[in-house]
């Protein structure tokens, strides 16, 4: 089946312009990516940097799926999908809790925002780095990665709202930045690319 001989899905049309309208914090750099063109008929993806100044603190992206048929795999008509990574300290990383605690924080965020969602699933990952020869004075790095994806309750296009900005505060938490100040007005997206219909 071609990108185009999909039927219009109004609700999909509404969830991609809410999510291309949200607000990011000022540390955040957001583009619409192209989406995975085979997983599901239609579908969004975004890309964020994580910055401390000039410095790149994490990286993610988040990727919304939409079959109006179903997918028994997801429990539902709608998926979430994303990807978190950031350097940690080496006493973090080698934490035994770390990988818990970087679940928790998906789960934590998607509850603070009153993300309703179902079929969690995922991954968290401790990469550790070490250089030898010519490049052993070049610090150790471990890196936390989170793979996670989940079922999202869509029933009006507005309701993705609370999944992005649960997002958002995942991506913060993964890159160790501290909660948004009240008052603090964020970033609208910087938009790359077209989403797939």
């Amino acid at each position: 089946m071609g990108v185009n001989s999909h039927p219009v899905s109004q609700v999909f049309d509404e969830a991609a312009a809410t999510l291309l309208a949200m607000p990011w914090r000022p540390e955040l750099a957001v583009e619409e990516i192209p989406a995975p063109q085979r997983i599901a008929p239609y579908a969004l993806a975004i890309a964020a940097e994580v910055l401390d100044g000039d410095a790149e603190v994490g990286s993610g992206r988040l990727v919304l799926l939409h079959d109006p048929a179903g997918n028994p795999a997801w429990d539902g008509t709608f998926r979430c999908v994303t990807y978190a990574r950031a350097d940690v300290d080496a006493e973090m990383g080698t934490d035994p809790l770390l990988a818990p605690v970087g679940w928790s924080w998906l789960v934590d965020a998607l509850d603070r925002r009153s993300a309703d969602y179902g079929s969690p699933s995922g991954t968290v990952t401790a990469v550790s780095s070490q250089s030898f020869g010519s490049m052993e004075d070049d610090p150790q790095r471990i890196e936390v990665e989170i793979r996670a994806s989940w079922t999202p309750t869509i029933n009006l296009g507005s309701d993705i709202a609370a999944h992005v900005h649960a997002w958002q505060d995942l991506l913060c938490m993964v890159a160790g930045l501290p909660p948004l100040p009240e008052g603090v007005v964020p970033l609208p997206l910087s938009r790359h690319g077209k989403r797939r219909r």
